[in-house]
């Protein structure tokens, strides 16, 4: 067997490694070409031959991973950047496409720690709050929330869900400034001015409750039941009766079996001191069922409400006769209960 010297076999390896070189260098250059033109499929696979003779050309795995991503193609454009990642973990460029794919993708906890490798890049700490939310890590999201709104102020995402942070942590005074501010920063999510009528009829502020729900409907919320329902009783709260009125009758009609929109109309007329419009759906209820006595004995204290104390007093009594149960309320001095 003849053996080649030493010097000649180091000048075929170099020989073989500048060809394979520049074979990669020219279908990397051709898929940039195609690439340009928006011919990602054939880009795709110049890219793929580029990554053949190169298995190292971390250029050429970006770029692959780009094609797939205007070609929609999630995963082989995870693979690509994950291929980056493992020869380059300092990248921050390629730390930062994963770090948004993995959110993009919904896998949280990827996304978090990839947005950990890159703290400092560019929507990081939104990434992470976002994450953590989705996680329902609230006190984690909070911090990282509120790290995102002091870089960018004006991201309305960012602001409605540290909104609902506060909400699902029940710190229900801290999420309205939070939706306010999401409200006015993006007009077009009317499901967020409902959600801030909702917040403000549990805090009791109806008339805010009544101008969100009305505001919603006005964005293109749908109506429905739901919504005319709340909005009809926080319309009774708000000193606005015949329009809440209006609305829970028409809710009524709909299911007339369902005495309960009739009762607790009746309640909340008499917590606003309506007695006479209370005393209409207590009549509504005996009507319905004769032997109703939480509505006789509730119609009994709107007469007594009205200066009828005689009158308001039989009522109760035969009430408490009709269901004993009912004497625990006039030692509580409390309204049927719902």
């Amino acid at each position: 067997m003849k053996i080649l010297p030493l010097f000649l076999l180091t000048i075929v390896s170099s020989g073989l490694y500048a060809q394979k070189n520049d074979s990669s260098r020219f279908y990397f250059n051709k898929g940039i070409e195609e690439k340009n033109a928006r011919h990602f499929l054939v880009a795709s696979q110049a890219f793929e031959k580029a990554i053949k003779f190169d298995p190292a050309y971390t250029e050429a795995y970006m770029e692959n991973g780009y094609v797939f991503l205007e070609m929609r193609k999630t995963d082989p454009a995870i693979r690509n950047f994950t291929r980056v990642y493992e020869l380059q973990p300092a990248n921050k460029i390629v730390v930062k496409e994963l770090m948004d794919l993995y959110y993009n993708y919904r896998q949280y906890n990827k996304a978090t720690e990839f947005a950990y490798k890159c703290i400092d890049c560019k929507g990081a700490q939104r990434i992470i709050g976002m994450s953590y939310y989705r996680q329902e890590d609230y006190m984690k999201a909070e911090k990282a929330l509120l790290s995102a709104l002091s870089k960018d102020g004006d991201d309305a995402e960012v602001t409605y869900t540290l909104a609902r942070t506060y909400l699902d942590m029940e710190e229900y005074k801290k999420a309205v400034p939070y939706y306010e501010k999401a409200v006015s920063m993006d007009k077009t999510k009317n499901v967020w001015m409902y959600e801030l009528g909702l917040l403000y009829f549990n805090l009791t502020n109806y008339k805010g409750a009544v101008s969100s729900f009305n505001t919603a409907v006005e964005r293109g919320y749908t109506v429905s039941n739901d919504l005319n329902e709340n909005l009809g009783y926080a319309s009774l709260y708000s000193g606005e009766y015949d329009k809440g009125e209006n609305l829970l009758l028409n809710i009524w009609s709909k299911k007339p079996g369902n005495k309960d929109i009739l009762r607790d109309m009746a309640e909340v007329l008499y917590q606003q001191k309506q007695y006479d419009r209370s005393l209409v759906y207590c009549q509504k209820l005996m009507e319905l069922d004769p032997n109703d006595a939480k509505a006789l004995y509730q119609g009994g204290l709107n007469f007594q409400k009205k200066g009828n104390k005689d009158r308001g007093q039989q009522m109760c009594d035969k009430a408490i006769e009709m269901d004993p149960s009912l004497a625990s309320l006039r030692r509580e001095k409390k309204m049927p209960g719902l």
